[in-house]
């Protein structure tokens, strides 16, 4: 009886195991919501993977990043909570940053890991890990003062995935070496002293130790091969897997491969964004060739939108707004700074060519993911993380859980969004890089108000007009904020910043 038990349950489990989906989250960086051509017509550069995405999954046409730069935003995916809720209060960490991961806080990787998934990370991580010392109490942005022979802690091996392969920070940042798993995969044997990029492995990398095998010029297909070879091995596995894949580009130093230079007859940016194109359809290729396509969950979206560094202004001579019809760019508050294409394809479960307009952010993926496995998340758990499952099903998402959508700037400066409305708390949006538009808003003033519906450009400032709409949305920016978190439970702190929260004491003032 006992043997009969015994096999039931492993029957029962297999069966399970091959219900549910294989997982692929991939996050571009850097790259705009006008890069992708089934979001932009006037895309001058084709994007035939993604448009297939499209085509034969969903497009949700209203998604942004919990952030408008890259550190928070992964935390903020990872987490389903918003970074400015950690230490991290503005900018992003460089390639040494110690870990913005709580220990005992629930990512996507550890809640698929309990529901008996294979978790692997590929790619560029970004969000801190922690480096044996030699001296001081933190890590040096060049390295300096890192033992780099001794196996890195808390990062993400420690916070749920089984495998990892890849960059501490972006691409231009040092360590210049992979690692795998706790360990650098080779000898940092050079120091790289030239930013300008002299040596044309690390071309416009950062100063600091580098190993000498390293070329940034091949890393996006690397990191692929190796993604793809991750694929190929767990396929035939009993457990379904989920492989989360940052790739490294197209955020600087603009590097495609050889095979994609000059591909676009643009420039270089172009040629990268033609790249991660490909890459993708490597991905999907091997689902394809592993016959496990139709049972896997694809995303594809970005950390935030198009940064300077792809020399806008030659991609505007030519026609092509890598933020398509919206104001904004990497860094600051408006739509282009974090509006960003988010495509899912999974053949067995959502229509093709489904396309969606309801308000989704990048925090959400991990009460989807709980949604998916009938899980209930905990009060400090997701704590601004929202379920899009309905919407992959055809149904609407429950707003009550949600009720506005919080934005947030390299400079540490706040947006929010509400229905068709959104409060921009900041004249320069939040930062100092340019927003993309050769026209200023009309009505400028220390708050802008925008209606989404009527002004998707966010041309004219409204906030004059609408007094009771720009006080209520204060109230609940505020509410959100001091509450830490923006869905229904007990209240949560938000912790301390190292050098306090200036930001939060200027927004009082110009609220109050």
């Amino acid at each position: 009886m006992k043997k009969l038990f015994t096999l039931l349950t492993i029957f029962s489990s297999l069966i399970l195991a091959e219900s549910k989906p294989n997982i692929i989250y991939i996050l571009a960086d850097d790259m705009g919501y006008g890069d992708v051509k089934a979001y932009n017509p006037d895309c001058k550069f084709p994007t035939p993977h993604l448009d297939s995405l499209a085509q034969n999954g969903m497009m949700f046409t209203d998604s942004h990043t919990n952030s408008s730069v890259c550190t928070p935003t992964r935390y903020g995916i990872m987490t389903g909570r918003y970074a400015w809720r950690t230490r991290l209060k503005d900018g992003v960490q460089n390639g040494y940053g110690a870990s913005l991961i709580e220990p005992d806080r629930m990512t996507l990787a550890s809640l698929l890991k309990s529901q008996g998934y294979n978790t692997a990370c590929i790619g560029k991580w970004h969000i801190g890990m922690d480096w044996a010392l030699t001296s001081g109490s933190s890590a040096k942005a060049k390295g300096d003062n890192v033992d780099h022979t001794t196996p890195i802690k808390n990062g993400p091996v420690d916070v749920g995935f089984d495998y990892y392969f890849g960059l501490a920070g972006s691409l231009g940042m040092p360590p210049h070496c992979f690692i795998e798993n706790r360990n650098l995969i080779s000898e940092l044997d050079v120091i790289h002293k030239d930013k300008k990029g002299t040596n044309k492995k690390l071309h416009s990398c950062r100063p600091g130790f580098a190993s000498s095998d390293f070329d940034v010029f091949q890393v996006l297909n690397q990191v692929t091969d190796k993604a793809v070879d991750y694929i190929e091995k767990n396929a035939k596995k009993e457990k379904p897997f989920f492989l989360y894949f940052p790739l490294n580009a197209p955020h600087a130093p603009v590097t495609p491969h050889k095979d994609f230079q000059a591909k676009s007859n643009i420039n270089a940016y172009a040629d990268f964004c033609m790249e991660v194109d490909w890459r993708v359809g490597q991905i999907i290729k091997s689902l394809k060739e592993q016959n496990i396509f139709d049972n896997t969950l694809i995303i594809f979206t970005t950390d935030n939108g198009c940064s300077g560094t792809a020399k806008i202004d030659q991609l505007l001579a030519v026609g092509h707004n890598p933020s398509a019809h919206f104001r904004g760019i990497k860094g600051n508050l408006y739509e282009g700074g974090h509006r960003v294409p988010f495509l899912v394809q999974w053949p067995k479960a959502i229509k093709a060519g489904s396309v969606s307009d309801q308000t989704i952010c990048t925090t959400d993926f991990l009460a989807t993911l709980a949604d998916m496995n009938n899980l209930e998340l905990k009060d400090n758990q997701g704590e601004d993380s929202v379920s899009f499952y309905p919407a992959l099903m055809g149904q609407n998402i429950d707003t009550t859980q949600r009720t506005a959508i919080i934005h947030h700037s390299d400079q540490g400066k706040f947006a929010i969004r509400q229905n068709k409305w959104v409060l921009v708390m900041d004249p320069h949006a939040g930062s100092k890089r340019k927003d993309g538009f050769s026209t200023p808003v009309k009505n400028p003033a220390a708050i802008q108000l925008f209606d989404l519906d009527q002004d998707p450009s966010q041309t004219i400032n409204l906030q004059h007009q609408n007094p009771e709409i720009v006080s209520r949305m204060k109230k609940q920016l505020m509410s959100i904020i001091d509450n830490g978190r923006s869905t229904p439970g007990q209240a949560q702190k938000n912790d301390p910043g190292k050098k306090g929260w200036a930001h939060y004491d200027e927004l009082i003032e110009k609220i109050n």
